[in-house]
């Protein structure tokens, strides 16, 4: 379990390499700044960044195979509702070799988003800064969300984007279990739980 700062940064630094660490240091920094100008996250987090919203996002990439994040997969890593860049922008900046789409309606958020990605110099992460239902779709190779929807209004929302080798890799908090349970029996048995590294009570919905 990660419980502090410093064991969220170690945790980290094994997903990447130096040049992904100093692509995120420059990212909290910049979500530290942004944040004294619009609520991107809560303030008590803001000690507690890496833990709790880093290490909580670089995460998702060990519930998802190698071949998803390949060369040889097809489609971009799908962000929906990815506010200040949580999860999405932490796995882009970890993988920027991989194209990823950040999905974000707020027109504020977006352009930070689009700042952070001019920042970082991440050629291959673009902005959708428009609601998903007006993205024309495309086929993602993975699909996550941290604070988008209700999982079935979320599964219906992506279903344009998703095909039978999409990876859903969904943090849900302490509703995870709760959320699987509200799908149908059939759709449910695509779907598990894993346990969050960085919260004993929480959960991330896994398709893989």
């Amino acid at each position: 379990m990660i419980a502090t700062e410093t064991e969220a940064r170690t945790y980290v630094a094994g997903l990447t390499d130096s040049a992904g660490m100093a692509r995120l240091e420059q990212f909290a920094e910049m979500v530290l700044d942004e944040n004294a100008r619009q609520n991107l996250i809560a303030k008590a987090t803001e000690p507690h960044l890496w833990q709790r919203h880093i290490a909580d996002s670089a995460q998702l990439i060990e519930n998802v195979s190698r071949e998803t994040l390949g060369p040889s997969a097809s489609g971009p890593w799908l962000d929906l509702g990815s506010g200040p860049g949580f999860p999405g922008m932490v796995i882009a900046a970890i993988a920027p070799n991989m194209p990823v789409v950040l999905v974000e309606s707020r027109a504020r958020r977006a352009e930070f988003l689009e700042r952070v990605i001019a920042a970082l110099g991440l050629a291959k992460c673009r902005v959708e800064a428009q609601r998903l239902e007006r993205v024309t779709p495309f086929t993602a190779r993975a699909i996550s969300a941290r604070a988008f929807a209700p999982l079935p209004k979320l599964l219906e929302l992506s279903a344009p984007f998703s095909t039978k080798a999409t990876t859903y890799v969904l943090p849900k908090g302490r509703s995870a279990a709760q959320e699987l349970e509200s799908l149908k029996p059939s759709l449910r048995a695509m779907f598990h739980v894993k346990h969050s590294l960085t919260d004993p009570d929480a959960g991330i919905i896994v398709k893989a």
